[in-house]
């Protein structure tokens, strides 16, 4: 087998991801020995290559180049089967690149991004997506969780999966329960008292997260929409306590560009204008909160002192408003009104801490 042979694609609706090979000493299957010898294939596990100048950089190709070790009994878990499944969050960053895989009682030795986790594993929490086993959603999304390196990662975890629709917040509180004494399990239940199914990136629950823990103010709403008194729609912030008449915004990088610094100010100050005071997080808040606590502690401090009648808007939505900030009413979505969660699919990332 030249260079010249191109391995098939892993599955039709997984264009450019390709399934590494074994060996072949007549190049028909696979690359010959000497072909790996001179480095025209790259080893992906033991045993297993592609050729060396494929550019197979997507999170999807890392899955499968792991997946290429299962037993005959296991599957993908974790991150990468909740990115198979589509929550494109979940790229393996934030110190979580290994790729894990569920084996129950079989035996995969450990190599190069490549996790083998021996916990006890059902016939019923395996599945098949495009070619790929994997464990279910739910149990995924629930070793994810237990093994996060902080509870706050945890809850973003449910909150990502959440955001995608690939579990509820109840489905994984069920499943929780049926894991008793598992490793990591405190950390999953505390995590779900804390996820949210309407957080629309992970910045947004780490500062909610501060908002809750650090601040210590009253766990506020994600994304609801605001409407005046007319009905129509303001805006939707990302966090709101309803109460207090005080928000959150958070703007990372995108926020600074010319073409939406604009437009984003004008948004506060129309939030403003109905009585809403509130508070803005930015990417250096991610090292020490604590300035966005103060910016947060005062934004409550000024809405406590707006005059009585300055509350000008509403969380009550029009008769034609269509909901979307729960995963059933999300899943419910039929016909035309799936346009409103296309931009949930588009890829993002990196999901990290």
């Amino acid at each position: 087998m030249d260079r010249s042979f191109t391995p098939s694609t892993f599955h039709p609706r997984r264009p450019g991801i390709y399934a590494p090979l074994r060996i072949d000493a007549c190049g028909r299957a696979g690359p010959t020995p000497e072909a790996v010898r001179w480095s025209r294939w790259r080893r992906t596990s033991s045993g297993f290559y592609l050729p060396a100048d494929l550019e197979l950089t997507q999170p999807e190709q890392r899955i499968v180049e792991a997946a290429a070790v299962l037993p005959e009994y296991g599957g993908v878990t974790g991150w990468a089967a909740l990115r198979w499944l589509g929550a494109t969050w979940f790229d393996g960053g934030g110190g979580r690149d290994d790729v894990h895989l569920a084996i129950g009682p079989c035996n995969v030795r450990a190599q190069k991004g490549i996790h083998p986790c021996e916990e006890k594993l059902a016939p019923e929490d395996l599945t098949e997506v495009d070619g790929l086993r994997i464990t279910s959603a739910v149990r995924s999304a629930c070793y994810e969780m237990r093994y996060a390196a902080t509870l706050r990662l945890a809850v973003g975890v449910l909150d990502m999966a959440a955001y995608h629709d690939v579990v509820s917040v109840e489905e994984v509180r069920a499943y929780a329960r049926s894991l008793a004494s598992w490793t990591g399990v405190p950390q999953l239940r505390a995590a779900l008292a804390l996820a949210e199914e309407n957080s629309w990136s992970p910045m947004e629950t780490l500062m909610r997260l501060v908002w809750i823990l650090d601040a210590c103010r009253p766990r506020p709403l994600c994304n609801v929409p605001v409407f005046d008194l007319a009905g129509r729609h303001l805006g939707t912030p990302d966090l709101l306590d309803p109460v207090a008449g005080v928000f959150g915004e958070y703007d990372g990088h995108v926020h600074l560009v010319e073409d939406r610094r604009a437009p984003d100010l004008d948004r506060l100050e129309l939030f403003r204008s109905v009585g809403l005071e509130g508070a803005v997080m930015v990417a250096a808040d991610r090292r020490d909160p604590s300035p966005f606590v103060r910016r947060l502690l005062g934004a409550y401090r000024r809405a406590r002192n707006l005059p009585e009648g300055a509350r000008r808007w509403t969380l009550e939505p029009p008769p034609w408003w269509v909901d979307t900030t729960t995963v059933a009413a999300r899943r419910a979505l039929t016909g035309r009104d799936l346009r409103l969660i296309a931009h949930r699919n588009r890829l993002r990332g990196p999901m990290a801490g």
